[in-house]
């Protein structure tokens, strides 16, 4: 998949059944869009895998539905952080369908997406913003008029290392050559997305951002931005797909 992680696919996901995966994680990293770079991080592979577990068993724990099946230990069994003997880079998680949208036309088509759909990854990446650092992309799209500090949720136009009273929910496009960030109003259309539905995922990211912030916070870190991925099971029931 790139240079965090592989994915062996064990089992396809269909339309009415989830699918099994499993992600590697290697030592390999990659900084912003430049890509792999030539060296590697010792052991890098088994701390974002043992973190990514622990990290959904929490999120289970506040009762947010992962796909999240365990960690894979030395004996090939599925077990969670707390009965490893040794670390892991492997993950198993459950599987959804992915559907990109057609290019045609100089657009991207996302006509397909429907509240009738289910099992299947929602072409969004969701962001939360709980302070804004120098350099941040959120200036850029500021300065070149893409969006009003109102848009945003602001009340006020942000200064550059600002910490935000409230975190700032942000969302873009996933499944397209080229990620592009939209408005929330958009995100809804192209998702296929209910009212409702929209107001759920801003639920469960704040949940989320609430629960990484008191995990970063056990390690003396400051969790000042994160991003999920979500997708509906097959009763369209929304979970945390990717790593957290």
């Amino acid at each position: 998949m790139g240079s965090v992680k592989d994915l062996e696919i064990l089992k396809k996901p269909d339309r009415d059944s989830l699918g099994v995966g499993r992600f590697k994680f290697s030592d390999d990293y990659s900084v912003m869009d430049w890509g792999k770079m030539p060296n590697s991080i010792k052991n890098k592979g088994n701390s974002l895998c043992m973190t990514g577990g622990y990290c959904f068993e929490r999120a289970e724990d506040q009762g947010i539905n992962t796909h999240y099946r365990g960690l894979v230990n030395q004996e090939g069994k599925i077990v969670y952080t707390d009965e490893l003997d040794e670390p892991t880079n492997v993950m198993e998680v459950d599987l959804v369908r992915v559907f990109p949208p057609e290019f045609k036309d100089g657009n991207y088509d996302y006509n397909l997406y429907n509240q009738s759909l289910n099992n299947l990854l929602i072409p969004l990446e969701i962001i939360y913003r709980n302070s804004l650092p120098k350099g941040s992309s959120v200036f850029r799209r500021l300065e070149r008029g893409d969006i009003g500090y109102k848009d945003l949720g602001l009340d006020h136009y942000p200064e550059q290392g600002e910490k935000l009273d409230n975190p700032l929910l942000d969302v873009s496009t996933k499944l397209e050559e080229t990620d592009r960030y939209i408005k929330w109003e958009e995100a809804q259309k192209l998702a296929g997305l209910t009212n409702e539905e929209t107001d759920e995922i801003k639920g469960t990211l704040l949940n989320t951002n609430n629960l990484i912030t008191k995990i970063a916070g056990k390690a003396d870190l400051v969790n000042e931005d994160g991003k999920i991925e979500l997708a509906y099971n097959p009763d369209r029931e929304l979970m945390l797909v990717d790593v957290l």
